[in-house]
């Protein structure tokens, strides 16, 4: 069992950057982010493998960066160029390794751990 808290929300502008923190308690899991706006949802869109390698959704491709520092435990979703339609609860969540492929994504809701989520408002 692996424990996720993730802070760092807020409202912004839209053309700013927002970088959100997710503390995990156990480095044995693949880590991702999951977002869902209002009436959607919810949907992966990074993670990262136990080998650090990375994997994008391609509606986020090119604005979103997901990195992590095993030393302080912590996972960071970096959102540049935010928009109005990025505004949603964030998610921070862990599964096994085997889950770490896009295939196996939206199963993430059984099989994974979650955080309580943080909500990101962006304004025009």
């Amino acid at each position: 069992q692996v424990h996720l808290m993730e802070s760092g929300g807020g409202s912004v502008q839209a053309g700013g950057s927002l970088k959100l923190s997710c503390e995990y308690s156990s480095n044995r899991y693949c880590l991702g982010w999951f977002l869902q706006a209002p009436g959607k949802e919810r949907e992966g869109v990074a993670f990262i493998d136990t080998d650090g390698s990375t994997t994008y959704s391609d509606s986020v491709k090119g604005r979103f960066t997901i990195s992590q520092d095993n030393a302080k435990n912590t996972l960071y979703l970096e959102i540049d160029s935010l928009k109005p339609e990025d505004t949603a609860m964030y998610y921070c969540a862990a599964a096994s390794p085997e889950y770490c492929y896009e295939g196996y994504w939206g199963i993430w809701t059984a099989v994974g751990f979650w955080g309580q989520g943080t909500q990101v408002t962006v304004s025009s």
